[in-house]
């Protein structure tokens, strides 16, 4: 007596373990790991320089792809390769854009432009430590000048220069761990 119902035998896959092998490879060589290089990576922060905005173990994702189209603006974070040595990467603020100068009076930021030739005092109330330091330095076209938010124990432009627009990374997208902090484009104060 034949059974009730229609029982259908599934098709076997062709190829099985070797063929599911080389779709997962083909996908990781054609869509993950250029995802990786050119649009968004991993950046673990290290160091105190950016306290209390970004602190030591917080895991962002750094959106790789913005600066390619846009410059970065004033008050935007960035991820760049350290200008001397490439292999490190540091998180610091944007201060100073191509062509300005940058005035530090006793830890008070002015910003001497073409729209502002008399200067302008930069708002920075997201601060909470401020260094008494005086400093003065023009930056160059396609270059940046970076502080970092903890100034008194910030290795930044005020001691070893701009940031050349080729060493940016990118710029903070997801702030994804400490799960309490998850925040997209954390710690962007640009106007």
């Amino acid at each position: 007596m034949p059974p009730e119902g229609n029982i259908e035998e599934k098709p076997k896959k062709k190829g099985g373990f070797v063929a599911e092998l080389v779709r997962f490879f083909l996908i990781v060589v054609f869509v993950i790991i250029p995802f990786r290089i050119y649009v968004a990576q991993p950046f673990i922060v290290e160091g105190a320089s950016m306290d209390p905005t970004f602190e030591t173990g917080q895991y962002l994702i750094v959106d790789q792809l913005s600066y390619r189209f846009e410059e970065p603006a004033r008050g935007s974070v960035l991820i760049f390769k350290y200008p001397r040595d490439p292999k490190q990467f540091f998180i610091k603020r944007v201060i100073g854009l191509p062509g300005e100068t940058v005035k530090i009076e006793n830890g008070v930021v002015t910003i001497v432009n073409a729209e502002n030739p008399d200067g302008f005092l930069l708002d920075e109330s997201y601060l909470e430590f401020k260094k008494d330091d005086n400093f003065t330095m023009t930056v160059k076209p396609d270059e940046y000048f970076v502080l970092g938010d903890n100034r008194p124990v910030s290795s930044d432009s005020r001691f070893w220069g701009t940031v050349p627009k080729k060493d940016i990374i990118g710029r903070p997208f997801l702030r994804l761990f400490p799960l309490k902090e998850t925040a997209v484009f954390p710690g962007d104060y640009s106007n």
